[in-house]
């Protein structure tokens, strides 16, 4: 080891091979202070478990070492044969690589540079802005079925905004868990359903929460507790179908292989916002009986 000029600056294993290359086992370098010179290596060496194929992505890697606690990994060619070594210091580079990838991803902004210019900056923005403005147009042609009921009763035009708010953030809350369980691998088939239920839990009894704190202060605000009623009622629908979207969009998306870090943000939003106006503004036509 002292003559062999090939040996990385900073190792915890000695990985051992055959003639061809083929990956055998390790050896650990204090299992190695404690051996006499005598013994042979093949008598000492434990078996490698956690090869990693050169083939596998650098996040699924990274996955393996947090998972196993791993110091390093062997990097092996679909014939088993040992091409190089990963270690702890390379896979946290990696992380924090793929931590802030995802962070721009649930941005819209995707590769995004700050050394890009302008035009190339404006370019890669506009795609999930304009399906941004769609989806925008779609709760506004919620808000047109009941301009009626708005003329009639201006003070819904103000709460408005609040149900949509609040139901859009609640959505992001879930949305943000769910994307992160995603990426670590801590949702699966077996344990989804338990979480999808846990998500309707806290959905529903945020959203009665907020309900009865937003109802009383709408009631005296307007001095109308039909309307305190109203918005509390729509505030509880919203609430549970935001914290349903932000866990039921993202399983959708990764189903149908489209990363959920870009894409949920917009539709989590966009089920919130028409869900929010049609349940207040329909519940508001409804209730004081606006043609």
């Amino acid at each position: 080891m002292r003559e062999d000029k090939n040996l990385p600056e900073r190792f915890s294993q000695i990985f051992v091979i055959d003639p061809t290359f083929k990956l055998l086992g390790a050896i650990d370098l204090d299992q190695i202070l404690r051996t006499k010179r005598t013994v042979k290596v093949g008598e000492i060496m434990h078996e490698t478990r956690h090869a990693i194929p050169a083939t596998m992505d650098q996040e699924e890697a990274a996955r393996e070492f947090e998972q196993y606690d791993l110091l390093s990994a062997a990097v092996v060619d679909e014939n088993e044969q040992l091409v190089g070594v990963l270690t702890i210091d390379d896979v946290v580079d990696v992380i924090q690589q793929e931590a802030e990838e995802d962070l721009l991803r649930m941005g819209g902004v995707g590769d995004e540079e700050l050394s890009d210019s302008i035009f190339s900056t404006s370019r890669s923005r506009v795609p999930w802005l304009l399906i941004n403005l769609l989806t925008a147009f779609l709760a506004a042609s919620v808000i047109s079925l009941f301009d009626r009921t708005i003329e009639h009763i201006v003070a819904l035009a103000v709460l408005m905004p609040i149900v949509a708010g609040m139901g859009g953030n609640a959505g992001s809350q879930t949305m943000t868990v769910t994307v992160r369980a995603l990426a670590t691998k801590d949702i699966d088939i077996y344990n989804a359903g338990r979480i999808i239920r846990r998500e309707m839990g806290v959905g529903f009894i945020n959203g009665v929460v907020f309900a009865i704190l937003i109802g009383i202060v709408a009631a005296a605000w307007f001095h109308d507790r039909n309307l305190g009623g109203i918005i509390a009622a729509a505030m509880i629908i919203n609430m549970f179908v935001a914290a349903l979207a932000g866990i039921l969009i993202p399983l959708l998306l990764d189903r149908f292989k489209i990363d959920p870090a870009v894409a949920s943000a917009v539709f989590v939003t966009t089920v919130t916002d028409v869900v929010g106006f049609f349940a207040f503004l329909g519940l508001a036509t409804w209730w004081f009986g606006v043609a």
